[in-house]
């Protein structure tokens, strides 16, 4: 299976400078900046349907065409690392084994939008993604692929690693530049966009790890042969999925858009542990609705997960077995973000903890019917925050109530939780 992120990797050790560069390394910013308008660059990432790989799946390349070209002064290029997802850990793989991809992709990015200061907001705690990252723009400075009047093409671009100080927030875009600029993490209104108003105001786009890492590629192979990796027509790339839990290799994968649940499980995951069986996952990180077995079938895909009612979001596998207590799974990701909001609205502020306590109760066998009702409806009412931490967090409780009512109705009716535990 071809590799596109992963074809650098080396086992145990991060890929050296000399060695990305013979393997073709830093050759599409030679491309770039040798014969490619910035508008080239930008149009070569629309036409490869790249969708940003952090969670939201938004296109990559409309999102650049946002920033307007008529605004004079400084524009500002953000890498967002800050990977706080439960079950999320694709961006710390990537990093760990090669930071270069990254590296070059910020820079062809930068060109395309007319940045010349851009910035990787890392999480803190990823220690060893960080250091290569430092390593890595020091050695692409070393050898003029950074800083001044690159490859002496006019084109300019300084690059600096920011290590976050923390939370989850940080992973919403205007909570992130806050952050970065010394402010409290929390998100900002919008309108303004941060393509037109961003970072100390300035037009401003921010895009994934693994987003930026993949238009290196893009630029050498062509925007047709990207589409072409995917295995739905739908689709476009290659995505890493980070899976988790009982399954024979737990690890991250680099793998087709389009390929099946059950594909994954069942090949690269070498299927269940023995004396396990599927019950049930989250497809896409801690914020999206369960798939049960009855969606083995359905392509790992933005469009199609999404019409089976969930999600792709990072790319991040959970797996559940037939032990899995579904409402205290629900209630352990709920209570993360409970803890992790902001605190900036009230449906956030009030609403996340109040579902807590509900799950909480009917995992103790405290429940009453009402509170499946009650469940449901603040399900809509948390749609209602100021961004999109709190419905997030109400897509796995979505997911339970559409899914496992007969499990939450057990405890209920029981007084216990029926999984024997």
């Amino acid at each position: 299976m071809e590799q596109v992120l992963f074809r650098h990797n080396r086992p145990g050790r991060c890929v050296t400078f000399a060695e990305y560069r013979a393997e073709g390394g830093f050759a599409a910013l030679e491309k770039a900046l040798s014969g490619m308008s910035p508008n080239d660059v930008q149009q070569a990432v629309i036409d490869s349907n790249l969708r940003g790989r952090g969670g939201a799946g938004f296109p990559t390349g409309k999102k650049w065409s946002f920033v307007p070209r008529d605004i004079p002064g400084p524009r500002h290029l953000i890498c967002n690392c800050d990977e706080m997802e439960p079950g999320t850990y694709k961006d710390r793989i990537l990093l760990e084994a090669n930071p270069y991809s990254l590296v070059e992709g910020i820079t062809l990015a930068a060109y395309a939008i007319g940045v010349a200061h851009a910035f990787i907001f890392i999480r803190r705690g990823y220690e060893e993604a960080a250091e290569n990252c430092r390593r890595a723009i020091a050695e692409a400075k070393a050898a003029g692929f950074l800083g001044n009047n690159i490859l002496g093409s006019g084109f300019s671009l300084e690059l600096d690693v920011h290590k976050s100080a923390g939370r989850y927030i940080c992973g919403e875009e205007t909570a992130l530049m806050n952050a970065l600029e010394g402010k409290r993490a929390n998100p900002r209104s919008k309108p303004p966009f941060p393509a037109v108003k961003g970072l100390w105001g300035r037009p401003t786009v921010v895009n994934n790890v693994e987003t930026l890492a993949n238009i290196p590629a893009i630029i050498t192979g062509g925007a047709a042969w990207f589409k072409g990796l995917a295995r739905i027509p739908e689709a476009a790339g290659m995505k890493l999925f980070c899976v988790s839990g009982p399954v024979q290799n737990a690890a991250c994968f680099e793998l087709p858009l389009g390929m099946t649940l059950g594909e994954i499980i069942d090949g690269p995951c070498g299927g269940m542990l023995p004396g396990r069986e599927f019950k049930a996952c989250i497809p896409g990180g801690a914020s999206t609705p369960f798939f049960t077995r009855a969606h083995w079938n359905v392509p790992m895909d933005f469009d199609t997960v999404a019409k089976a009612g969930s999600r792709l979001g990072t790319g991040g596998i959970v797996v559940l077995d037939q032990n899995t207590c579904m409402v205290a799974a629900t209630l352990n990701l709920v209570s993360f973000y409970a803890r992790e909001s902001c605190g900036w609205c009230t449906p956030c502020r009030e609403g996340l903890p109040f579902v807590r306590d509900v799950l909480t109760r009917i995992e103790a066998g405290a429940g009453r019917e009402e509170h499946i009702g009650i469940l449901r409806e603040h399900v809509q009412y948390l749609n209602y925050a100021f961004c999109p931490l709190a419905p997030g967090a109400m897509g796995p409780v979505e997911g339970l109530l559409r899914l496992f009512e007969d499990e939450v109705r057990e405890h209920i009716v029981l007084g216990r939780c029926p999984i024997g535990r």
